[in-house]
């Protein structure tokens, strides 16, 4: 006959399972990211702009220097009242506007004393034909 089988020893008990971790929320879509609205960058004075055009546009013409001047000032109290930018534009217009202006008078004084001379030495001299 057959030995019977001696009885198995008793398993230890198995531990109970650790609780799952929470998972990670689904991954949400690449959005590209949008500008906020009424954003608007800080907007340049439109007189600043054309003083320092104008003034520059003096070296060939002298006559719109002096136009560069009245609307350099005029942008500047813009600038100031408004807060828009185009301080250095309209600031660089008025410079620019009286070195220009200031350099055409002086040519415009020059050519009056030039031909006062001439004039004059042709007056004093006695070879005056007739």
């Amino acid at each position: 006959m057959t030995e019977p089988t001696p009885p198995a020893e008793p398993q230890p008990p198995v531990p109970p399972t650790p609780p799952v971790p929470p998972t990670a929320p689904a991954q949400q879509p690449y959005v590209q990211p949008q500008q906020a609205y009424g954003y608007a960058p800080p907007r340049t004075n439109p007189l600043a702009i054309v003083s320092l055009v104008l003034s520059l546009v003096g070296l060939f013409t002298w006559v719109t220097a002096i136009g560069g001047i009245v609307t350099g000032h005029i942008a500047l109290k813009q600038i100031k009242q408004t807060g828009e930018q185009g301080h250095g534009l309209a600031l660089g217009g008025l410079i620019a506007g009286y070195v220009i202006a200031g350099l055409g008078l002086l040519l415009i004084a020059f050519y009056i004393i030039f031909f006062i001379v001439i004039l004059g030495a042709a007056a004093t001299s006695g070879n005056m034909y007739y």
